[in-house]
């Protein structure tokens, strides 16, 4: 084949060949792909999650707290048709220590604080007094003191006491403020409170009742207002089977000591004796623990 004829052979194969179709591949999209290199940390972050706390309500109870049974029962009557029946003492009573009933402002401080003057009215009228009663309205004074509690704190109480001995008074008092010596309750007595059928369990400090004594028909030295009774579920008055409180039976025996309790020669007995007045601790016939008069009946 002569040399040209070739070359245009050729020339002609290449045109053919070089037509050439392209399929284009679909466009993948890859996972990047993490590697851990030496020394790199890799962090990931976790959405939070909300929770909702639940509230928890707890009630704490003090332990000076007075049971709710208190001054509710009635006991049954003795043989006076008067007085309870003696009773064992609940053991939430045996070491009684409970809460003084605020009827009064606190004192501001701790510092002792007292006034005397005048019974005003609406405390006459809440009162035992009467004008049958062996001394008048305005032979009487109405003290506000303050007093330490069983609880820790300082209250303030109030008395009504013969006007002759207020100053005498607001000063044994103001003794057993600075020994700390604790009261329940500083108060005055209502008639309700004694008309009331016996429960055996309260235990009211006072001067003022306008009452016979116990077991007589005579007036006590309560209604000249010439006697305070100190704490009587702890120094109890017991006369044979008779004792009142009548809850009071654990207090009867005086080996015992515990706050709120009078002994001879302890600074309630003292301060009483430095005033003249005598303690009902001191008779042989029964004992009055709790009782303290101008002249020792």
């Amino acid at each position: 084949m002569p040399l040209a004829a070739l070359v245009a052979v050729l020339l002609a194969g290449c045109s053919e060949s070089s037509a050439v179709t392209t399929t284009a591949l679909p466009e993948t999209t890859a996972a990047p792909t993490v590697v851990d290199m030496p020394g790199q940390t890799t962090t990931t972050t976790v959405a939070p999650t909300t929770t909702t706390a639940v509230p928890v309500t707890t009630t704490t109870i003090s332990p000076f707290a007075r049971p709710e049974w208190l001054g509710t029962i009635v006991l049954p009557l003795g043989p006076d048709g008067e007085n309870g029946i003696a009773q064992p003492t609940p053991p939430e009573l045996a070491d009684r220590r409970l809460e003084t009933i605020d009827r009064l402002p606190p004192p501001p401080d701790v510092q002792f604080v007292a006034t005397i003057g005048p019974v005003p009215a609406d405390v006459i009228a809440r009162s035992t007094w009467t004008e049958e009663c062996p001394v008048t309205r305005d032979e009487l004074a109405y003290i506000n003191i303050s007093h330490y509690g069983f609880d820790g704190e300082f209250h303030t109480g109030e008395m009504i006491v013969n006007a002759a001995v207020a100053e005498d008074v607001v000063g044994v008092f103001e003794k057993l403020h600075a020994a700390r010596f604790p009261i329940e309750q500083l108060k005055v007595t209502t008639q309700e409170e004694l008309d009331a059928p016996p429960t055996g369990d309260g235990n009211g400090s006072g001067a003022y009742g306008c009452r016979p004594a116990v077991g007589s028909d005579g007036w006590s030295m309560h209604a000249y207002g010439l006697a305070i009774d100190i704490n009587p579920f702890h120094n109890p008055y017991v006369n044979g089977e008779l004792i009142l409180p009548e809850l009071a039976m654990s207090y009867l025996d005086r080996e015992r000591v515990l706050p709120g309790m009078v002994f001879a020669g302890d600074v309630v007995v003292e301060a009483f004796s430095e005033i003249g007045w005598e303690w009902g601790g001191d008779w042989n016939s029964l004992k009055d623990w709790m009782h303290f008069s101008y002249n020792g009946r």
